[in-house]
């Protein structure tokens, strides 16, 4: 297992945690927030962990999980961003306008430092409804990723069997191996 960092969702959860963290930074009042910078900050960085421990596992079945977790974190913050605009009385963008469909489509990627590229998207963050949505638009689009890699770990362990399946399967064969080895000794 491994290999996160090549994975798309983990190099956009990267960019996710670094601009969240700014968000918090610029737009929430570090004393009269500081409950919510916290849960906004946790839920952050416990998704991209999750991504990372996931994969470093050797069961599939604890990756399946740990997306989950990863994926129900995303949850949590989106519900975050979409407080914030609507608490402030700032327009959640919808899915069809051009802005959305802008920032869909931009490639997110981390350099081999796993540094995000959080200053290419600072034209997105020069005001707090920007922003907003920018996070809103990279969030959902991440939650989008994680449903797709979960249906992609679940067809696997489906098709191929979970680690505890096929240490048990390499034991009988095994077994076999040693039994069959042991009656042509005593028959020869």
């Amino acid at each position: 297992m491994g290999g996160h960092q090549d994975l798309i969702v983990y190099q956009q959860a990267v960019l996710i945690f670094d601009l969240n963290v700014q968000f918090c930074r610029r737009f929430l009042d570090p004393i009269k927030d500081r409950r919510t910078i916290e849960q906004m900050e946790q839920a952050s960085r416990s998704s991209k962990q999750n991504i990372v421990e996931g994969s470093l596992g050797k069961s599939l079945k604890m990756n399946i999980k740990l997306t989950g977790v990863s994926r129900a974190s995303y949850g949590e913050l989106l519900e975050d961003y979409k407080d914030f605009l609507r608490i402030r009385n700032l327009k959640l963008w919808p899915k069809e306008d051009e802005r959305v469909r802008e920032i869909r489509s931009m490639r997110v990627q981390t350099n081999k430092a796993n540094e995000s590229n959080a200053a290419d998207w600072s034209n997105w963050t020069n005001d707090a409804e920007r922003f907003a949505n920018l996070m809103v638009t990279l969030i959902s689009k991440e939650n989008y990723l994680l449903d797709c890699l979960l249906r992609s770990l679940e067809n696997k362990f489906v098709t191929e069997g979970g680690c505890g399946e096929n240490l048990f399967k390499k034991r009988l064969e095994e077994r076999n191996r040693t039994n069959r080895t042991n009656w042509s000794n005593r028959v020869n």
